[in-house]
């Protein structure tokens, strides 16, 4: 993992597809010091941002900064990064990718880079198996990722990130426009264990969730982030990620922040379990995506596929999709053989 600095601070110009809470993050943090451009399905909600110059649905109380701007027409987002130096930054849910994909196909794009993490569940792909198979390898992308909560980085609070792809040259794209200000970015080629640990972390937080709520202490929290971690590394060795990838940001770095912050929220899938709460009520009042939801299911499968053993994701699913109870989870976990570490 290799960390770059931006030499030249040059203000370049970004399209951000995705007006929810991340991509409307990341359009104000970049729009201090770039012209960025913020483009989202919902023209109708989108007129209203531009009316009142913050995201009242998804991100309230964080005003756009005069660099933003905001705009219904998919041709104008794509003509706004049509200069050499700019940046396509796609700002989906790992669901939405593909059909965002489409609508990129055939198009001029300098680039693509995503921040959704997750498994496609219809076919188990992680996000840039999704971008190669509707894109082809012509166009660079990467993954930008790492432990980040949305209301943060549009404060303005300190945060590291990570970008990942197989080209060098995006790589130094994405550090010379994303770095600054209190966004430090590192630079990894290693994609696969980059998107692995961004996407699983959602699943453990749940279980890390679900166990907070039963009141099981700190203890038991250490321990399954600790465990989940081992999950995670083992699962994304085996889809050829690198072990130290999991060491890092976006690894460790992320399940922790997950896990344990209040804003998280697939933890807060895994409070509302605790207290007995059906998983379509949970998700109807998040009112945001919890992509560890449909990722524990995929994950699970993926896992049995490629002969992984991962208990925690196997028992969130459980109750998840199983009908199984917290309780029942932990008692499953704690009823284990005992092994070697």
């Amino acid at each position: 993992m290799q960390d770059t600095s931006n030499a030249a601070g040059t203000a370049r110009k970004v399209s951000v597809l995705g007006a929810g809470a991340w991509g409307t993050a990341v359009a104000i943090a970049l729009a201090h010091r770039h012209e960025v451009l913020l483009w989202g399905r919902d023209a109708a909600a989108l007129q209203q941002m531009a009316a009142a110059r913050e995201n009242t649905g998804y991100l309230p109380g964080h005003p756009f900064p005069p660099g933003l701007q905001i705009a219904a027409d998919f041709d104008a987002a794509l003509a706004h990064v049509a200069e050499p130096g700019s940046l396509l930054i796609a700002a989906c849910p790992v669901a939405g990718l593909r059909p965002l994909l489409q609508q990129l196909k055939g198009r001029a794009i300098p680039n693509v880079v995503w921040l959704c993490k997750g498994f496609e569940y219809e076919t188990g792909l992680l996000p840039h198996q999704i971008v190669r198979a509707v894109l082809g390898d012509a166009v660079p992308g990467g993954a930008l990722s790492g432990p980040s909560f949305a209301q943060e980085v549009a404060k303005g609070l300190p945060c590291a990130l990570t970008i990942a792809s197989d080209s060098a040259e995006l790589r130094a794209r994405v550090v010379d426009i994303v770095h600054g200000g209190n966004l430090r970015v590192y630079s990894s080629d290693d994609l696969v264990g980059v998107e692995v640990g961004g996407a699983v972390k959602n699943v453990l937080a749940i279980a890390t969730g679900a166990a907070d709520g039963l009141g099981l202490g700190l203890n038991a929290r250490a321990a399954l982030i600790t465990r989940g971690l081992a999950e995670i590394t083992r699962l994304g060795v085996a889809l050829g990620g690198q072990t130290e990838t999991f060491m890092g940001l976006t690894g460790m770095g992320d399940l922790i922040l997950t896990c344990t912050g209040d804003l998280s929220r697939n933890r807060r899938v895994g409070l509302g379990l605790a207290q007995g709460k059906p998983l379509d009520v949970i998700v109807q009042e998040l009112g945001h995506v919890a992509e560890g939801v449909p990722c524990s299911k995929a994950v699970r499968e993926l896992a049995a596929r490629v002969g992984v053993d991962m208990p925690i994701t196997n028992a969130v699913a459980g109750v998840l999709f199983d009908g199984d109870q917290p309780q029942a989870m932990v008692a499953r976990l704690l009823s284990r053989d005992p092994r070697d570490e």
